[in-house]
């Protein structure tokens, strides 16, 4: 096992030194084109590893497929670890498109340039994969030991999918966060941008310099924080699917991996899918649910029952994205006939306002 770890975390560093020594070694500005490219690049990675999971999974390579996965009490043949970790991908994958819109928000409120965003969501997920490594150690070990854990973990997945579905749009200015006015009381923070610099020495009392935070590193802060967030609800819900600590792992890595040159290309258009958090709730209800049925839905569906759960996902997601494409369209629709009439209503009039203010 620990063969198969040493692997991947090198195969990981080796991609992640191509992206930010050679790729993005000049800061730029990501373009659309340039992030979708990105975002099939990683997706594509993301897929293909299970291919790799069923080889070594199948064949008990790299010490991989020799232990009993807690979760369900059986140890993971090829076929069965392929359809848990690509449910885990697309459970976190889903789940992190949700971070975006904080991310945007976050980048938003610090005004940070379009020029730097890519670097600090390259080290926010450098530290999130750090973060999530060590949750995922400890909960593995957690739910070996304590297996009524898992009960504990669908009740908070199902709480959470409910709050999501009442919960109102928006998000708070994270410049008014407690964690933002702690940071800056304590720390010097400099007064403005300074390239693509963390930390920076600046003048102070006494004819001594100081180090001192830049805003940039203050937006790096608040996106670590939010995927630690995050990650409280991400976390538990692959526990749902695998206990076993490298699949869970891995499929975290390429979720999160793939979520920088996501935020990009949906940053400016995320608000437009107004079905897709709602969907992501039921995602979690199903999840939770998966969780506490896991024993009837096995005797009912059979040893595989994991891939209806990954088709259930999948369809879920799909209808949000669906639904919210066809009222886009629909709403586009009456605010141009209102127009051609002359009759706008007030809501049709806002709506056209804040377009206005989305770049």
């Amino acid at each position: 096992m620990i063969t198969a770890w040493l692997l991947f975390i090198a195969f990981i560093v080796v991609l992640l030194v191509i992206d930010l020594g050679v790729f993005h070694r000049t800061p730029h500005a990501v373009g659309f084109r340039e992030s979708l490219a990105w975002s099939a690049l990683w997706l594509t990675l993301g897929v293909a590893f299970s291919g790799v999971v069923y080889v070594g999974y199948e064949h008990q390579a790299w010490g991989l497929g020799t232990h009993v996965d807690p979760v369900d009490g059986a140890v993971n043949s090829g076929a069965t670890a392929v359809e848990k970790y690509l449910t885990g991908y697309l459970v976190e994958k889903s789940l992190s498109i949700d971070n975006i819109f904080v991310m945007s928000t976050i980048f938003t409120a610090l005004a940070v340039p379009a020029l730097h965003q890519h670097r600090v969501l390259f080290w926010g997920v450098i530290g999130a994969l750090a973060m999530r490594g060590v949750m995922i150690m400890i909960g593995a070990r957690l739910i070996e030991e304590f297996h009524w854990l898992l009960a504990v973990f669908a009740v908070f997945l199902i709480a959470t999918g409910v709050k999501m579905l009442w919960a109102k749009d928006g998000h708070a200015d994270p410049r008014e966060s407690l964690f933002v006015r702690w940071m800056t009381r304590w720390f010097p923070v400099a007064g403005g941008y300074r390239g693509e610099r963390f930390l920076v020495w600046q003048p102070a009392a006494g004819g001594r310099s100081v180090l001192a935070l830049t805003p940039l590193a203050l937006a790096l802060v608040l996106v670590e924080a939010a995927d630690l967030v995050f990650a409280i609800d991400s976390i538990p819900a692959i526990f749902a699917i695998t206990g076993d600590p490298f699949l869970v792992f891995t499929s975290n890595v390429f979720a999160m991996l793939g979520l920088r040159s996501l935020f990009f290309a949906l940053a400016g258009i995320v608000e437009k899918f107004r079905y897709l958090k709602p969907a992501l709730a039921v995602v979690l209800l199903i999840v939770g649910g998966k969780m506490l049925a896991a024993e009837w839905l096995k005797e009912m569906l059979g040893d595989h029952f994991n891939l209806a759960l990954l088709l259930t996902v999948a369809a879920v997601i799909a209808g949000g994205v669906v639904a919210s494409v066809v009222a886009e369209r629909a709403a586009a629709r009456e605010i141009a006939g209102a127009r051609g009439t002359g009759r706008l209503g007030w809501t049709q009039r806002a709506r056209l306002a804040l377009d206005r203010t989305r770049p």
